[in-house]
């Protein structure tokens, strides 16, 4: 299981990447390509022309992480051509590597992606009533 802060912005490249490079090499991609900072934390995805091996690249303080997965059988979905990079969440970024197809998974129509949870005034004002 990949657990990611939810600080951490997630940067995937729709165009393949030539895994013969190293850390040095994908730095550059997130730097020219990408035109990102790679020491900023962000993650950044990268797939290869077959789509059955992915690169995860990550500053961790003092270096880079790159985490690596390669298929036995299958494909990783295609994120299509809307930009060179795009950005996604975390949900997506597990669905992708889990093999989930993320074009026709959909939320239900009760759920709310994002709670934000701030008391109301009135709630306040009447709780410090009765509590007197």
């Amino acid at each position: 299981m990949l657990r990611l802060p939810r600080s951490m912005r997630i940067f995937a490249s729709t165009r393949w990447t030539d895994f013969r490079r190293d850390v040095d090499g994908l730095v550059r991609v997130v730097r020219e390509d990408f035109g990102k900072d790679p020491c900023s934390g962000d993650l950044f995805c990268f797939f290869n022309c077959d789509r059955d091996r992915v690169k995860l690249l990550v500053w961790d303080r003092n270096g880079f992480w790159i985490l690596s997965k390669r298929l036995e059988r299958g494909r990783f979905e295609a994120l299509g051509k809307r930009a060179p990079v795009i950005e996604i969440g975390r949900e997506e970024l597990v669905m992708i590597l889990a093999g989930i197809d993320t074009r026709t998974s959909r939320f239900r129509r009760q759920f709310v992606r994002d709670v934000r949870m701030t008391p109301r005034a009135a709630a306040d004002a009447r709780s410090e009533g009765v509590a007197q």
